[in-house]
C-alpha cells in the first residue's frame, strides 16, 4: 500500500471578468439563455500582462505556502494543460525556473483536456514512489480565451481562464487514490486543431453529444471509484465534479442523493476552465474550510480526447 495525499492547494484567475451581458454584445445570446442551459454567469479572461505562466506561478506559490513546503523539496512537477504559452519549453519547465525548483526535478506538461488534473495526480503518485523527494506539484491551468471562436456562440460563452495547484505528499503507508481513468480517441465531438493542419486553433465541439457523453460518464466513474475503494456514496466526505455544465452536476447529485453540504459548484463564476476546473474547486473548498485534514473527496472529470477519470483523494 502506498499513495499520495494533498497537503495544500492554491489558485489564480485573471482579474478581468466577462459577464453574460458582455457576451451578448459579441454573439447573439443573452444572460437567461446562457444561465438556464449552463449555469454560467461570469468567466475570467487574461488581459494585459496576465498569461499562462503568471497564472501557474501564482497558484503554485500559494499551494506551496499553504502546504508549508519549500521549492527545493519538490521531486516532480506536472502541468495539465492544452494552452501553455509555448509548445517548448513546457509550462512545467518554465514553472521550474519561476519557482526555483531543483534542476533535477522532473517537469513536464500533460494534455488530457478537462481530465488532465486527474491524469496528473495519478501520474504523480507513480512518479513519487521512485523519487528521492516525496513531494510533488500538480497543476491544471488554461488560457482558453486565446483559442475561442468569437463567432461561435455554442463554445465562446462556455470557457474561462484560470489555474489551480496542489502540493501532494507520497508515503508508503498511505492508501492509493485509486484512480480510474479512460480514453476513447475521438476528434469529432471535441477538438482543437494542431499547428500542422493550417486551421485556426479554435475549440470545436458538438455540445449535444458531449453533454450526453458526460451524463453517461460521470456515474460510470463514480461507481467504479466507489467499488474500487469498497465504499458507498455515504462514506465520502465531499464530491468534486468537473465544472462543465451545472445540469450535469445536478443530475449526478440527484442520482446519488448527495446532500447540498457535500458538493460545490463554482461554474457560475468561472465557466469551464478545462484542466483548471477541479483544482480551482479544491482550492476554494480548502479556503472555505469545507475540506481539511482527513477529508475524503471523490473527484470526477471528463473532457476532450475523449478522456474521463475519477479518484478518491484525501487531504493530509
Amino acid at each position: 500500500m502506498s499513495g499520495i495525499k494533498i497537503r495544500g492547494t492554491g489558485r489564480c484567475v485573471p482579474q478581468h471578468i466577462v459577464t453574460n451581458d458582455d457576451m451578448a454584445k459579441i454573439v447573439e445570446t443573452n444572460d437567461e439563455w446562457i444561465t438556464t442551459r449552463t449555469g454560467i454567469r461570469h468567466r475570467h479572461h487574461c488581459t494585459g500582462g496576465e498569461n499562462h505562466t503568471y497564472l501557474c506561478t501564482q497558484a503554485a506559490k500559494s499551494a506551496l505556502e499553504k502546504a508549508g513546503i519549500r521549492p527545493e523539496d519538490i521531486g516532480a512537477c506536472i502541468v495539465a494543460t492544452l494552452t501553455a504559452d509555448e509548445l517548448v519549453p513546457a509550462a512545467a519547465c518554465t514553472l521550474q525556473r519561476e519557482l526555483g525548483l531543483p534542476e533535477d526535478t522532473l517537469c513536464f506538461d500533460l494534455n488530457a483536456a478537462c481530465t488532465g488534473f486527474l491524469f496528473g495526480l495519478h501520474t504523480m503518485e507513480c512518479l513519487l514512489a521512485a523519487s528521492p523527494r516525496k513531494y510533488g506539484l500538480v497543476l491544471g491551468a488554461e488560457v482558453l480565451s486565446r483559442i475561442l471562436n468569437w463567432q461561435d456562440r455554442g463554445t465562446c460563452i462556455l470557457f474561462g481562464d484560470g489555474a489551480g495547484a496542489a502540493v501532494v505528499e507520497w508515503r508508503q503507508e498511505w492508501p492509493s487514490i485509486g484512480a480510474v481513468l479512460g480514453t476513447r480517441g475521438d476528434n469529432e465531438l471535441l477538438r482543437v486543431a494542431g499547428v500542422e493542419t493550417g486551421e485556426h486553433s479554435y475549440i470545436q465541439m458538438d455540445g449535444t453529444k458531449v453533454f450526453k457523453f458526460a451524463v453517461e460518464t460521470v456515474p460510470h466513474c463514480m461507481d467504479q471509484v466507489l467499488s474500487k475503494a469498497g465504499m458507498t456514496a455515504a462514506d465520502v466526505d465531499f464530491f468534486v465534479f468537473h465544472q462543465a455544465n451545472a445540469r450535469i452536476i445536478d443530475l449526478a447529485v440527484r442520482k446519488y442523493h448527495i446532500p447540498p453540504e457535500k458538493y460545490y459548484k463554482n461554474i457560475e463564476e468561472y465557466g469551464n476552465t478545462s484542466a483548471a476546473s477541479i483544482p480551482l474547486v479544491l482550492s476554494e473548498l480548502q479556503d472555505l474550510g469545507k475540506i481539511h485534514s482527513g477529508s475524503r473527496v471523490l473527484v470526477v472529470g471528463f473532457g476532450g480526447g475523449l478522456t474521463w477519470g475519477g479518484a478518491l483523494i484525501e487531504f493530509a
